[in-house]
């Protein structure tokens, strides 16, 4: 029980424990030699003791009913001085190790202050995940233990920052690229399969090869936005997702899925392209991934009572198993290789760009199962300042 409970105490109310414990028992033991001192010294004087062997020359010992008085007043003094030292010196006791106590907590507070910036950079790292590896503790101070431990951190960090940041810029040049040679394809194809003289068969295998081009040019598109997404949003505009909403049901082509949508008003801040990006994509995975017949999606928005906004985009379609739904935000991620294997558009990165582009706005992203089969998909974004 007792081992329990400390586990459930803080560093600092250990310290403070074992600071005041040390101190009471230290004080238990001054307060218990005083005593044993005391009694001895009372018990060895010879005035107070009533023997005469200690009496001067020349002094006379006191009668038989003289001693008698002497001890009485002996054992009165010795009594009395044992209570008051114990008394006293108990309550001088607890008053000094309650003080004690009270300093132990200011101190190992002041100790432990170093230990809090840490934990405070972690946690501001840890909420804002690759895009905080740049901060830095940058602990002052005399090089102790705990200085070594916030170097330390640095120098993780620093470690870390140049390998995301490295691979961030070999996505995006690579990407940057890629782009060249597939246009330049694109291109030679078109020219290829126009003139009229060309045979069917020409024709045939030129629009093949252009589809398997877009499909390229689609892929390396959504790396380039997936390397740009990763980057936190520092030039922020007034952004209402209401009318990005609008936007983007009204310019949807027809599909085999019904698209409403009931945006309210939403505001926020931050990249309007990204923005949208964002809304098509969940828009378009919610149209992509559904049922043959029958489906549909629907799209809202709104402010939330926790000073935030809220877009909603759920569909029907096939049944997803919640231990799944982690893996549809991951890169080149697809639910199982059926969906692969049935033709189903895409390179799956709708949903990835989705959350990469929701951290970049100090967002989040949570997706649940829907009851019957689709998916429930809100993006949670801050509200724009009153002044904005």
């Amino acid at each position: 029980m007792t081992t329990r409970l400390m586990n459930r105490l803080t560093i600092r109310a250990r310290l403070t424990l074992v600071y005041g414990g040390l101190f009471l028992l230290a004080g238990l033991l001054l307060l218990g030699v005083t005593y044993v001192l005391l009694y001895q010294r009372l018990s060895g004087n010879a005035i107070i003791s009533g023997t005469v062997s200690g009496l001067p020359p020349g002094v006379a010992a006191p009668p038989p009913d003289g001693q008698l008085f002497v001890r009485q007043i002996r054992d009165d003094i010795t009594t009395d001085t044992r209570q008051t030292l114990i008394v006293q010196g108990g309550i001088a006791l607890a008053v000094i190790a309650a003080a004690a106590t009270a300093f132990g907590w200011l101190i190992a507070g002041r100790l432990l202050q170093p230990l809090h910036q840490v934990t405070a950079t972690a946690r501001r790292i840890a909420n804002a995940p690759d895009r905080g590896l740049h901060e830095r503790i940058a602990l002052p101070g005399p090089h102790d233990e705990v200085k070594e431990l916030a170097d330390t951190f640095d120098l993780m960090l620093a470690r870390l920052d140049h390998a995301f940041d490295g691979q961030r810029r070999f996505i995006a040049n690579a990407s940057h690229e890629l782009r060249t040679p597939l246009t330049l394809n694109r291109t030679l194809l078109e020219v290829a399969v126009d003139p009229e003289d060309a045979s069917p068969e020409l024709r045939q295998l030129g629009r093949t090869l252009l589809a398997v081009n877009a499909r390229h040019e689609q892929l390396i598109d959504g790396l380039l936005l997936l390397a740009r997404s990763e980057r936190e949003v520092t030039d922020r505009s007034f952004v209402d997702l209401a009318d990005i909403v609008e936007h983007v049901t009204a310019q949807l082509p027809p599909g085999k899925a019904a698209v409403d949508s009931a945006p309210q008003e939403a505001p926020t801040t931050g990249n309007a392209v990204l923005l949208e990006r964002l809304v098509h994509n969940l828009v378009e995975n919610g149209v992509r991934h559904n049922l043959p017949d029958g489906g549909w999606v629907h799209v809202s928005c709104g402010t939330r009572p926790d000073g935030t906004v809220a877009l909603t985009v759920s569909n029907t379609g096939p049944v997803v198993p919640r231990y799944e739904i982690p893996r549809l935000f991951e890169p080149f991620r697809r639910l199982g290789p059926e969906r692969v294997a049935a033709g189903v558009p895409g390179a799956g990165l709708g949903l990835s760009i989705v959350g990469a582009v929701a951290r970049a706005h100090g967002g989040r992203v949570r997706a649940e199962p829907r009851d019957g089969g689709g998916l429930v998909v809100t993006v949670i974004l801050p509200i724009a300042p009153p002044d904005s």
